[in-house]
């Protein structure tokens, strides 16, 4: 906090789309604040790059990344199906 709305309406009007990654539980994240943003002042698909509600494992911090689907991987796969590349 504070969300930049401005910088973030600037993007999805340049885009018309949002991907949000952030190592932050979906719910109460970075991800459902522009979700909200967006669904008040400019309505656009977006996807979430985030963990889901689950209980938190032990491990190196790669494995982890890639555990809660918040890797690299992940997010290039949310890109490509928010633009269909």
């Amino acid at each position: 906090k504070p969300l930049d709305s401005e910088a973030i309406l600037t993007s999805v009007a340049k885009t018309g789309r949002v991907v949000c990654a952030e190592e932050h539980l979906i719910a109460g994240g970075l991800g459902e604040a522009v979700a909200g943003l967006l669904a008040r002042e400019h309505p656009a698909p977006m996807r979430f790059v985030a963990v889901n509600d689950r209980f938190g494992q032990s491990g190196k911090p790669a494995q982890l990344m890639s555990a809660y689907g918040l890797d690299a991987a992940h997010i290039v796969a949310a890109v490509r199906d928010i633009t269909g590349a």
